[in-house]
């Protein structure tokens, strides 16, 4: 309850449940929906009269995508997140009859997971077809690749798609893709998307400087000259989040990275996660320990400090 309070307190406009960082392994464990339902009564009680959304993450094959969506229906969720990483050799064909069944059930986020942490590329053909889906609402973008990342986004604007919000999950990218306005030529008429917030693994910890810096980019006038101290502050943010999710080990010790600045930060006792074998990498404590004091902007522990206590009662 702690963290979802955090996450509340700090501004986030949204949870999301069951995914990567919540650990994919709750569902060997029989977890997934006793965490759904703690989140949904956690964020209930605590909102106050802020809207937080509630987004549910969803995997495996139709079956199971087709009851984790009923589930988080179920107790009131306003929308899935859906991972593909199951369907990794499924045709495209399979993938959008897949895609279209979970969106009768609730309202869909598509998910560009990249293919380190279980992901799959999806080409501008599927994205394009996804964008034919009516109750698609959203696309998290988190291929760790540029290329892809305009697929798409031009994919959902050739498809006129102004109602459907793009996420950026490149951690590795997250200030740029916020600042930049995508621009594409369709029929004959130049349009610009923009990638109006974040759902990502970064901003699972620091979570109240992540708002901060959202709201600062929402703030850029349209029309004026960008100050490059962004891109200085672009460069911070992915060094840090190099060392949170152990880029240098093929992010094998993300979710322990993650869990090590909550635990530095008092909101968790310790590190472990649900697979055992995911540790903490060989010097991650150690490079935790420069980012921390290379970017102490980066970091919310004052925050975190003054409510803490109050978050754990």
């Amino acid at each position: 309850m702690a963290l979802t309070r955090y996450y509340v307190d700090a501004g986030a406009g949204g949870v999301a449940v069951g995914v990567h960082t919540t650990q994919f392994q709750l569902r060997d464990h029989g977890m997934l929906r006793p965490v759904l339902q703690l989140a949904r009564d956690t964020v209930r009680a605590w909102q106050g009269t802020r809207p937080v959304a509630l987004i549910a993450g969803a995997i495996g094959d139709t079956r199971q995508a087709v009851d984790e969506a009923e589930a988080a229906r179920l107790l009131g969720y306003d929308a899935v997140l859906l991972g593909l990483g199951a369907m990794r050799d499924a045709p495209i064909a399979s993938l959008i009859a897949h895609c279209r069944r979970v969106a009768e059930i609730l309202p869909l986020i598509g998910f560009y997971l990249q293919p380190a942490v279980g992901g799959r590329v999806l080409d501008f053909r599927f994205w394009r077809e996804l964008a034919e889906i009516p109750n698609l609402v959203a696309i998290k973008i988190a291929p760790f690749n540029r290329y892809q990342t305009l697929d798409v986004v031009r994919a959902i604007t050739e498809a006129g798609r102004d109602d459907v919000a793009l996420y950026t999950g490149n951690d590795d990218n997250i200030v740029v893709d916020l600042l930049t306005p995508f621009a594409f030529d369709v029929g004959g008429r130049r349009v610009e998307r923009r990638i109006v917030g974040g759902l990502l693994g970064q901003w699972a910890v620091w979570t109240r400087t992540a708002v901060e810096l959202l709201q600062s980019v929402r703030a850029v006038d349209a029309g004026a000259p960008l100050d490059r101290a962004w891109l200085t502050q672009a460069a911070a943010l992915t060094d840090a989040n190099g060392v949170v999710f152990d880029a240098a080990n093929a992010f094998r010790g993300c979710i322990p990275g993650i869990h090590e600045v909550l635990r530095r930060q008092g909101l968790l006792q310790g590190t472990w996660c649900l697979d055992t074998g995911e540790l903490l990498s060989p010097g991650q404590e150690r490079e935790l320990d420069r980012v921390a004091r290379a970017y102490p902007e980066l970091t919310d522990d004052a925050f975190v400090a003054e409510h803490r206590d109050r978050w754990l009662a």
